[in-house]
């Protein structure tokens, strides 16, 4: 029921947004005067490194600053997907400074890339395959999505509504993201490389990287492949950029509302995820509401608002 009413949510908001609301301009900033909470694994791995995130935060500001071809790596791979590079600089600011510490240079990143070439694995649970998981009848709607996005989505909705958390056939599924569970085969809340992309994420945005960038398509039978995409620090600028851009349509298809002139947003939803849910929760919100209800960042994406200018000055 919880993944029919989500579709419906988008579906309707698919279909009303043009005549329910003209397309509104986000306002620039922030929503909140005050950053709102960090969460506590974060802190705690901050803590763990015997840092802190002013000083993640300046590291990841001096790679920037100082990696002249990073940075027209940044510019380029923005252009392609029609996005300000300002977006992708947030995306990689906010990972650095909350979630990991940066490289001293963009090799550093090569390296470690380069270090998994060899290594075999595959995105599976408790023996079973996500290849063959996906081919339980509960999937069978997502079929008739060929877009990697679409199809992609469809499959992590079925798992929050029939199998997170829940004994289906005998096995007890953990009550965690489907990101998690099956594709992450080394430890919990690994991601990797320069944008720090999620193997889900990378298969979702697959198609929309082959057709931009022409890297191949990827496949989650092939995990190895996946994770030397995300890696590659080229590769994996091409799928930060993808998945801003996808943000900034669902909020303009979805929501009618246009964010790209807000770095904090594109940077919260790079952060959180799901950008084609909570576009649908948003314009479900406007519909019933007298005043417009703007969306708003996250502690992730307020420091990006906070730190623009500065930011800005990268560019």
């Amino acid at each position: 029921m919880r993944r029919l009413l989500t579709s419906l949510m988008i579906a309707v908001a698919l279909v009303n947004s043009a005549p329910a609301f003209a397309m509104q301009t986000v306002p620039a900033g922030n929503r909140h005067a005050e950053q709102p909470d960090i969460p506590g694994a974060s802190i705690r791995r901050t803590k763990g490194t015997k840092s802190s995130f002013d000083l993640k935060y300046e590291k990841v500001h001096e790679l920037l600053a100082t990696d002249r071809e990073l940075m027209s790596k940044i510019r380029k791979v923005s252009s392609a997907y029609g996005i300000n590079p300002i977006h992708v600089v947030g995306a990689i600011v906010g990972e650095h400074t909350y979630n990991v510490d940066a490289y001293d240079r963009l090799q550093a990143y090569y390296v470690k890339a380069a270090s998994y070439a060899g290594e075999s694995f595959r995105f599976a649970y408790d023996g079973e395959s996500v290849d063959d998981f996906v081919a339980r009848p509960q999937f069978s709607e997502c079929k008739a999505n060929s877009d990697s996005y679409a199809l992609w989505s469809c499959r992590e909705e079925v798992w929050e509504t029939d199998f997170r958390g829940k004994t289906v056939g005998g096995t007890s599924f953990p009550n965690n993201r489907f990101s998690a569970v099956f594709f992450q085969p080394f430890y919990a809340g690994q991601t990797f490389g320069l944008g720090q992309v999620n193997p889900l994420t990378a298969l979702m945005l697959s198609d929309l990287v082959t057709r931009v960038s022409g890297y191949p398509k990827l496949n989650e039978k092939n995990a190895g492949a996946v994770y030397r995409a995300i890696m590659d620090p080229d590769i994996s600028l091409a799928f930060v950029a993808a998945s801003i851009r996808r943000s900034i349509d669902d909020y303009k298809e979805i929501a009618g509302m246009d964010i790209s002139g807000n770095p904090g947003l594109t940077a919260t939803l790079y952060n959180v995820g799901n950008s084609r849910q909570r576009a649908a929760a948003l314009a479900a919100k406007n519909r019933g509401a007298g005043a417009t209800v703007w969306p708003e960042e996250n502690y992730y994406g307020w420091l990006i608002n906070d730190k623009l200018d500065e930011l800005k000055g990268l560019l």
